[in-house]
């Protein structure tokens, strides 16, 4: 009897343990259960609602670019596009199928681009082609209940209607990559959307954009939309008015038309960009259509480089046009006066070597203002023989060269002032006083871009005014100004150079606009050695060895805009860059200043 009691109490703990691990997965499954139905509750009823509720964004239309006469130059046309919604394909085979005959797509090309965005959300509806016919949309139309995985869109699409226009300062759009989307989701780009990735699409693209708009549709169960529930609409982008005139800007492209080189000229007073020209050029149209690779790579390996803004970004020596630099710092640091005199017998030895001036027979006996008007490169060896390269490089920093000039574009170059120092820290050699003779005529290391030039002449024509360069309107009545430390007289005698230069006779009468008092500086950046050239003739080769440059400004009093012209591979600065200024200097009086006088009159 003891051994059935003995026998009982197992059986009761062991049931009673039982029971107590049933209790305790009971109520886990209510604690489970209660989870569920009131924590998650949210979490659940929106995956409940995304089964049959699924919303789209609504592209918001981007700001227009204007001139600043209200020229549209970057604008919005209505587009259709068609997407595919990942998270509601069912066969893909079948899928990818039906959107090539749709598309005229190859199956392998679909699966690129769907694998693309393999690590993004499958709710995120992927842009499958854009800027669709109108056939194209008609067939996607009549077979959409078929596919309810692919969404029919209209989307305002970016078109420039001056295609090559201004294209270097306007920039591009292009598809936002992947890489893009998950390094900078605080951007809240969307899979397939364009972006600005050059110029002042991209410097302003969050202002330009705007803000998407959404719509929520009730779909069935096979995901086919049956209602709109909700719709909020885009806010457009803002619009961003330039300081560039078209007219003058269209005129520019004009005259580098088959040439490589850049125009930029300024206002000095206010320091707005009225020309941006780079050539050769680009349509940015073709960026929006979402080219092949082989079509990128035949625009970059383009040997005229057209994607590249020669404005910021092309480096050239700045030949005769930083003697300005050097007779400025000449005249300040007190080693010459206006009035000193040295000659020039076409050529001056100089620590052994003999420098040859440009013009062989000679300039005879010439004070600043004369050679800065002809251009004398001995007069200015001489005073690179009494300026250290440390004086130049600091009196160059002081003109905006080998630095940016913060102009509001992306990509812009610093350029290169040479220094002891920096010969030194990047060279590891000595400076030789050799060197300086060849940067006090704007060759050797030195290297500036056109936008730098054109600021450093803004300077000059302000007498010594520090104003930012820009090219989107400023809402301040007036830009902020501060002064170099140069006296206004010392500037003043310059200024009588560059004037005998265009109005005198000089090397830069190819600018000359009657009644308009330019004033201007020529440079020829030689690239090849004076016996290479000279062989090169002998054979019957190009005679062009040099870049050809001219930096000025007009009327000579009150200034109203500075012009900066470099042609590549143009010859002599006076032969080539003078009169194409000369031109944008007619056309801008033309404009500006005769209808002024009628105005007066």
């Amino acid at each position: 009897m003891a051994r059935i009691y003995e026998d009982l109490s197992v059986v009761i703990r062991r049931s009673k343990v039982a029971l107590m691990v049933l209790a305790a997965l009971l109520l886990l499954v209510l604690i489970f259960y209660w989870k569920i139905q009131v924590l998650d509750h949210q979490k659940y009823w929106k995956m409940a609602e995304a089964n049959r509720i699924r919303e789209f964004p609504l592209s918001a239309p981007r700001g227009l670019i204007l001139d600043r006469q209200k020229v549209i130059l970057a604008e919005n046309v209505p587009s259709f596009k068609v997407s595919l919604v990942r998270e509601a394909v069912t066969d893909y085979d079948r899928t990818l199928e039906g959107l090539s005959q749709l598309l005229g797509l190859s199956q392998e090309d679909l699966r690129k681009r769907i694998d693309r965005y393999r690590l993004l959300p499958t709710f995120e509806p992927i842009v499958i082609k854009d800027n669709l016919k109108l056939e194209e949309v008609s067939i996607i139309e009549a077979r959409k209940d078929e596919f309810p995985e692919i969404k029919l869109e209209v989307e305002p699409r970016r078109f420039y209607p001056f295609g090559q226009t201004g294209a270097h300062l306007i920039g591009y759009l292009q598809e936002v990559s992947v890489d893009e989307l998950r390094t900078q989701p605080e951007k809240r780009w969307r899979a397939g959307e364009m972006v600005g990735k050059a110029g002042l699409e991209k410097q302003y693209n969050d202002q330009l954009s705007g803000r998407d708009g959404k719509v929520q549709e009730m779909v069935d169960s096979l995901g086919r939309p049956r209602a709109e529930i909700s719709r909020t609409e885009p806010q457009p982008g803002h619009n961003l008015e330039l300081t560039i005139d078209f007219d003058l800007q269209k005129k520019a492209e004009e005259l580098l038309l088959g040439r490589e080189g850049a125009i930029v000229a300024l206002d000095p007073r206010s320091g707005d960009c009225l020309v941006w020209a780079s050539s050769p050029s680009y349509d940015p149209n073709h960026f929006i259509s979402r080219f092949s690779a082989n079509e990128w790579l035949a625009i970059i390996n383009d040997p005229g480089k057209p994607l590249e803004n020669r404005v910021i970004r092309g480096l050239y020596s700045p030949g005769s046009t930083f003697k300005i630099v050097m007779a400025l710092a000449a005249l300040n640091e007190g080693v010459i006066t206006e009035n000193s005199t040295f000659f020039c017998s076409g050529s001056i030895e100089i620590y052994n070597k003999e420098f040859a001036c440009w013009f062989k027979p000679g300039h005879g006996l010439l004070n600043l203002p004369e050679a800065i008007k002809n251009s004398c490169n001995v007069y200015f060896y001489q005073l690179g023989r009494r300026l250290d390269i440390d004086t130049i490089a600091a009196y160059a920093r002081m003109m905006g060269l080998g630095q940016k000039t913060e102009v509001d574009l992306p990509g812009e170059k610093e350029g290169l002032v040479p220094s002891t120092d920096w010969k030194r820290k990047f060279l590891r050699q000595a400076w030789f006083p050799g060197e300086t003779i060849s940067v006090a005529i704007g060759q050797g290391p030195l290297l500036v871009t056109p936008l730098q030039m054109a600021y450093l002449t803004s300077l000059v024509a302000s007498r010594g005014k520090k104003i930012r360069p820009h090219l989107v309107k400023s809402r301040e009545d007036q830009p902020a100004v501060s002064r170099i430390d140069l006296p206004e007289s010392i500037i003043e005698k310059v200024v009588e150079g560059m004037w005998r230069s265009v109005n005198n006779q000089g090397t830069g009468q190819g600018a000359y606009q009657p009644g308009f008092d330019v004033c201007g500086k020529t440079g020829s950046t030689q690239l090849i050695s004076r016996e290479t050239a000279e062989r090169l003739t002998q054979r019957g080769g190009e005679l062009k060895k040099t870049h050809s440059w001219f930096t000025g400004f007009a009327p000579r009093d009150n200034p109203e805009i500075v012009v900066t012209v470099l042609v590549e591979f143009g010859g002599m600065g006076g032969q080539t860059a003078a009169p194409i200024a000369g031109q944008i200097f007619k056309a801008y009086r033309e404009k500006y200043v005769r209808q002024t006088d009628i105005q007066r009159d």
